[in-house]
C-alpha cells in the first residue's frame, strides 16, 4: 500500500499540537485529581451540567456532545452516583432513557475547582502566548472545527462552549451577548 507522508512542515505542526495537547491536557487532569479527587472525565460532565438548563441533560445528549459511547457515559455516571455529584432521573418523553443531573455536591464540587482549572489554563497555555498568537490559534481551530462540523458531523457537536457569544468565567460559561443581539447577527 502506498501511502502519502506527511511534509516536514506537517509533520513539525502536528507533532508540535500534539505534544502541546497532552502536555496541557495532563497538567490540568493531575491538578484536578490531586486537588480536588475530580478525575477529567468527571471534571468534564459537571462542567456540562453546571451549564445546562435545569443543571441537567438527556444522557444521550451528553454522549453524543463528547463523543463517548453511551456505555462509557453509563459507568462515568455510576461512579459519579457513588460519589454523590450525579444522580439520574427519568427523561421527559423517553421513558428508556435517563437524564444526568447535577447534585449539590457535585456542584459544589465544580465550584471549588473551576477557579484552579482556570488558573492553570492561564499558566500553561493562555499567558504563555501572546495576543496574535492566541488570535492565530482561535483562527485555526475555528478552521478545523467548521471543517469538521461540515465534513464529519453535519449540523455540528451540541457544545455549549462553542456557543456564539460564550464565554468562560468563574462560574462557567455563561453568554455574554444578549439574545436578540444575537439574532441581529444572524
Amino acid at each position: 500500500m502506498d501511502q502519502e507522508s506527511l511534509n516536514e512542515r506537517e509533520t513539525r505542526a502536528w507533532v508540535s499540537f500534539q505534544h502541546m495537547r497532552i502536555e496541557v491536557n495532563v497538567m490540568l487532569a493531575r491538578m484536578l485529581v490531586r486537588d480536588f479527587g475530580l478525575t477529567e472525565a468527571d471534571f468534564v460532565i459537571l462542567l456540562r451540567l453546571s451549564n445546562s438548563p435545569g443543571h441537567r441533560l438527556r444522557a444521550r445528549d451528553m454522549a453524543a456532545a463528547l463523543q463517548w459511547e453511551r456505555s462509557r457515559l453509563s459507568r462515568q455516571v455510576s461512579r459519579m452516583e457513588t460519589r454523590g455529584t450525579v444522580m439520574r432521573a427519568p427523561s421527559d418523553g423517553d421513558a428508556r432513557g435517563y437524564d444526568v443531573m447535577l447534585t449539590e455536591a457535585g456542584h459544589a464540587a465544580f465550584q471549588a475547582a473551576w477557579p484552579s482549572y482556570v488558573a492553570g489554563i492561564r499558566h500553561c497555555f493562555a499567558d504563555v502566548l501572546s495576543t496574535a498568537q492566541l488570535d492565530a490559534l482561535t483562527d485555526i481551530a475555528e478552521t478545523i472545527d467548521s471543517h469538521f462540523s461540515a465534513q464529519h458531523c453535519p449540523g455540528g457537536l451540541q457544545d455549549p462552549a462553542k456557543a456564539p457569544g460564550t464565554r468562560t468565567t468563574a462560574a462557567g460559561i455563561e453568554s455574554t451577548i444578549a439574545a436578540d443581539a444575537l439574532e441581529s447577527a444572524c
